[in-house]
């Protein structure tokens, strides 16, 4: 049985540790033995760092392995087995994201929520203007906008140079926050995740303080704010 799709199952080994590898990289083992992933590949980290956070996961879990504590592990997996033979096609969707990008698309009314959007996203639009040339057009209501294609194009070729692993978080911050240029700004280092964050919430927070929370979209807000904190994680160890 392969161990990185542990299903609900006792927990089969004493620790997990980290060997390098001779033709470079960083595996995880469970006494001894590589780790594969579920389409039986070695389960092969780009970073010492990386590999070391999921070999704590694994070290981390009781008598029963469970699946859910484990999303380095499935991140990994993700990369590794669906994203490194399919790059383009990932940055392509990335792109997608950017070209219909959550901080062009505005509000015309009431004044309160306008002013929000201005203020989370305006600066963000302003830095991807100014750091890749790169000017993203706005608009109010839902008429899709065509951006400029150099712009589009900007966007393509700042994530071009990222590997699979940081490519697969790219994407992931990317498809929960509904906007590349977020992602962009999190990962230049521009946005902490708490300030990344709180921009893709904008709308959301500004309903919460204008009608009232609702506990089901709490949860499942807190689900995804913690795959968000995770992918970023999940980059800045590669």
């Amino acid at each position: 049985m392969n161990p990185s799709r542990p299903g609900s199952r006792k927990r089969f080994y004493q620790s997990a540790t980290v060997a390098e590898r001779g033709g470079g990289g960083f595996a995880v083992q469970l006494d001894g033995r590589p780790v594969k992933t579920p389409a039986g590949k070695l389960l092969c980290l780009p970073s010492r760092a990386l590999a070391q956070a999921i070999a704590e996961e694994w070290n981390a879990q009781g008598e029963t392995i469970v699946p859910a504590s484990l999303p380095l592990t499935r991140l990994a997996n993700t990369a590794i087995d669906g994203v490194a033979d399919r790059k383009t096609d990932i940055a392509n969707d990335i792109v997608n994201y950017a070209s219909a990008d959550l901080l062009c698309y505005r509000a015309s009314f009431p004044t309160e929520l306008v002013a929000a959007q201005a203020r989370a996203w305006d600066p963000i639009l302003s830095w991807a203007s100014a750091k890749y040339q790169a000017p993203f057009l706005t608009s109010s209501g839902i008429a899709h906008v065509q951006q400029p294609a150099s712009s589009l194009e900007a966007v393509r070729s700042a994530i071009a140079s990222l590997d699979a692993f940081r490519l697969t978080a790219f994407h992931v911050m990317t498809t929960l926050t509904g906007s590349a240029l977020i992602a962009l700004a999190h990962t230049a280092g521009e946005l902490d995740a708490d300030a990344a964050w709180a921009a893709a919430q904008t709308d959301e927070d500004w309903q919460a303080a204008k009608w009232g929370g609702d506990f089901e979209a709490a949860q499942r807000r807190n689900a995804r704010r913690a795959e968000f904190d995770c992918a970023s994680r999940f980059y800045k160890l590669c």
